[in-house]
């Protein structure tokens, strides 16, 4: 039988380093034998203590995690929370097909499987009445989300697609969320509610750089310039552009420009081969290859109060955005 090591005395730790010929001490001599020393419980945490008085807070305890408790959370998996992408159509210049194609490209992604939402933010409410609604005779429009605040699921109305409708009283929505602090981030604020239960949001723009529009740029992710192929159409760019710039720098600096689409092509013209070449020779890349054509389809549509996909599923209108919408999500996959 091992003879018992004395207990160590309290107070006798060596005073300097151990000489050469001395003998080790007590616990050198058991880690050099191989001998396991009993267990110490640290010091402050014995019975007798326990039972004397309760234990003290720390004050690590009153305040923030410390940073290795914080790893340690980090650690443990979180269902990943997926957020909408967000695609705004701007062009200041009227007439270029914003809304034919905010609303043909969304409806393009809901027949691939997606989840899309459509906002009408041009007080004209064409893309409202492209799905047959009456801006007129609406009581509830995305003016009540913007000056008032009401949740935007409250005006969301189902047709092909969602939609955020519009009314004639945006209108005036510049002037009345002219006092508003943060009036450039309205949008961007009702989209929260929202935008986990969507894939992608597409804005439709009034023909303007005004405070609308500058709402949509602040809550995108990306803009999809739709571009008449005529010259007077492609001189509105430069102001886009300035404007986009302004945008990155004060609101939204993840805004960026997804693609230029050439709208209305005629190509049995010179002008319009011309146009499209001098947009290529300026943007390269970010000229879409998809070619939205000119066809008497996408102005009978809207009568009927439906996209071209629904109005004329097998047609070369319809195919021209589904074109569009494989380019766009094979960006997406990039």
């Amino acid at each position: 039988m091992e003879a018992a090591v004395p207990e160590k005395p309290e107070g006798d730790e060596p005073a300097g380093p151990v000489a050469a010929g001395d003998p080790p001490p007590p616990a050198v001599a058991e880690a050099s034998s191989g001998a396991v020393p009993p267990a110490t419980p640290p010091a402050g945490d014995t019975a007798e203590e326990d039972s004397e008085e309760p234990a003290r807070l720390r004050a690590r305890d009153l305040i923030a995690p410390s940073r290795h408790e914080a790893e340690e959370k980090a650690d443990e998996p979180e269902g990943e929370v997926k957020h909408a992408e967000v695609i705004a159509f701007a062009n200041q210049k009227g007439g270029v097909a914003k809304t034919t194609t905010t609303l043909n490209l969304a409806v393009a992604f809901a027949e691939s499987g997606h989840r899309v939402l459509c906002i009408d933010l041009d007080p004209q409410g064409n893309l409202t009445m492209s799905q047959g609604i009456d801006p007129d005779k609406v009581e509830k429009s995305l003016y009540d989300v913007l000056v008032h605040d009401m949740p935007i699921s409250e005006i969301i109305v189902k047709k092909e697609i969602d939609i955020a409708v519009a009314s004639i009283d945006l209108a005036g929505a510049e002037i009345a969320m002219s006092t508003k602090i943060g009036r450039e981030r309205s949008l961007e604020k009702a989209l929260k509610e929202v935008s986990a239960d969507y894939d992608f949001v597409c804005i439709d723009t009034p023909p303007s750089l005004g405070l609308l529009t500058i709402n949509a740029l602040t809550a995108a992710n990306k803009v999809i310039v739709p571009v008449q192929c005529e010259y007077l159409s492609m001189r509105g760019l430069v102001q886009l552009q300035n404007t986009l710039k302004m945008i990155q720098e004060n609101l939204n600096p993840d805004v960026r420009i997804e693609g230029i689409l050439p709208t209305m092509l005629d190509s049995r013209t010179v002008h319009a081969k011309e146009a499209v070449e001098i947009l290529e020779e300026n943007f390269g890349d970010l000229v879409f290859k998809s070619r939205i054509r000119k066809a008497i389809k996408f102005a009978e549509a809207p009568v009927k109060g439906s996209s071209v996909l629904k109005y004329d599923p097998q047609g070369n209108a319809a195919g021209y955005y589904r074109d569009l919408a494989k380019e766009v999500l094979a960006h997406e996959s990039a």
